[in-house]
């Protein structure tokens, strides 16, 4: 009996790479894996670029494979005898990643621009190490300001004495209490009813066209360029496309095609609206950071009084199905209060360690900080688990999460493919936990409502996960 079953990947690469794409697959993906493939063919068929080959991943198992290029890519796979989803799941995963990898490298010779209307533009830019730092200590549920306050109040304590203790402590508790505030105000644009989209345009261009632009207009072109294209479209109610961007691009030396072009429209009000009222929230502050750094975050002292930040890079690589996914994520963090969670669990290790621990802690400083910092990480990752099951609890929809964790995700995804990197994952300084282990534990979720207490689960699951982590190395 045949057996056959389509999938879909949504990608963000223009229909004038669709061919490129293939041929990436092709030789960075098929070729170096040549006892798995065979009979590969690229062809181009009623205009639509396809690649197909056979896939061999156990002796008496022989899978005919056809990807047909596209927004999103198809992929259909064929067989004799049903295919195990384990299989279907590791191809799927495969060709995500290198999609990814193509995508990445398209990025380097793409123009993008993000606005706001009647917002400041600006440039878009990778942020800086001084920036991502800044935005750290108000992200991440604030663990790192929280760690930094903390640190500071060792050399504090040989100034004022006991008395940092109090300081400190009462400067955490001012800083969890404003961190809606102040994310606010370091975030970027503002989103309300009132101005509710953010305009989204991307023009690739080949690596020579990139590079000759550069060299004769250099990178502040852009910026013109931006505030060109805003006042012929945007400020004027008209829609973004080639006919207005060949106006602006001609005096810049570029040819306007529309196959290289790609906008979007995005409601983000609306989707941050829609998934308040599946947690039962009132609507948090919504800011724009105008990055490529595909991220979101979320801080304030209680659901009432909260922010939310959303990257452009994010706005770019996701569809809306899964930004709202992730707006689900960090409405969990709002949900459960957990910057003032992590605010009581940071203060009561540094009350023990002055209180009841200081003379192991006089000894071993180095051991007894890396060992303190490395449970409250753990404990930290609890909530991240939980906040994940909270979107799918609340918003339905694990398996679209857990596409969107993937396409952020994807560069640490391959290195924790490695056994030995996934144990560095547990025990690093972060308060997530792995991405693998996130992305399978949504991947199981087919009943995620019918969980009674999603912070014990999530407890339970982040143990269980870091055990099997260890048993695997």
């Amino acid at each position: 009996m045949s057996y056959s079953e389509s999938f879909t990947i949504d990608t963000e690469v223009v229909p004038a790479e669709f061919s490129d794409l293939l041929e990436f697959v092709y030789y960075y993906y098929l070729l170096p894996h040549q006892e798995l493939f065979s009979n590969i063919r690229k062809i181009i068929f009623n205009q639509e670029n396809l690649l197909s080959f056979t896939y061999t991943p156990e002796k008496r198992l022989r899978i005919d494979v056809e990807i047909k290029a596209g927004r999103p890519i198809q992929v259909e796979v064929m067989s004799i005898g049903e295919i195990p989803r384990t299989i279907i799941n590791r191809l799927k995963k495969s060709l995500l990643i290198n999609i990814q990898l193509f995508e990445e490298k398209v990025r380097r010779t793409t123009l993008y621009f993000a606005w706001v209307k009647g917002e400041k533009i600006a440039p878009e830019k990778m942020p800086t190490t001084r920036k991502r730092a800044a935005d750290r200590l108000f992200t991440e549920t604030m663990l790192l300001f929280y760690i930094i306050l903390i640190g500071a109040s060792i050399f504090l304590f040989f100034i004022i004495g006991f008395y940092a203790i109090i300081f400190v402590i009462i400067f955490q508790l001012i800083a969890v209490l404003l961190s809606d505030r102040i994310m606010a105000r370091l975030g970027g644009w503002r989103i309300d009813f009132k101005n509710p989209y953010v305009y989204l345009l991307q023009y690739h261009m080949p690596v020579e066209e990139y590079k000759e632009f550069l060299n004769k207009y250099g990178k502040d072109t852009a910026l013109k360029m931006k505030k060109e294209i805003y006042e012929r479209s945007i400020a004027l109610g008209k829609n973004l496309d080639c006919s207005l961007g060949e106006e602006v691009f001609s005096k810049y030396g570029i040819k306007c095609v529309p196959e290289r072009m790609s906008t979007k429209t995005i409601n983000i009000y609306d989707i941050v609206k829609k998934a308040t009222e599946k947690f039962g929230l009132p609507m948090p502050k919504v800011v724009i950071s105008n990055t490529m750094v595909p991220n979101a975050a979320a801080t304030g002292p209680s659901p009432s009084h909260g922010t939310v930040v959303i990257t452009t890079g994010l706005l770019v690589q996701l569809e809306e199905d899964e930004i709202l996914s992730v707006i689900g994520h960090e409405l969990g963090h709002l949900k459960g209060r957990d910057p003032l969670i992590l605010f009581g669990i940071i203060s009561t290790e540094y009350l023990l360690r002055i209180f009841v621990f200081l003379d192991i802690f006089l000894l071993f400083p180095l051991l007894y900080l890396i060992l303190a910092m490395g449970i409250i990480y753990f404990i930290a990752k609890f909530f991240e688990a939980r906040a994940d099951l909270l979107s799918a609890m609340r918003l339905g929809q694990p398996q679209v999460l857990a596409e969107a964790l993937r396409k952020i995700g994807f560069r640490r995804l391959q290195f924790e493919r490695k056994p030995t990197y996934r144990v560095q994952s547990w025990l690093g300084l972060d308060p997530h936990p792995p991405i693998y282990f996130r992305v399978d534990r949504l991947g199981r979720l087919d009943n995620p409502e019918r969980v009674k207490h999603p912070l014990f689960q999530s407890i339970k699951d982040v143990i269980n996960g870091f055990r099997s982590a260890l048993r695997a190395t």
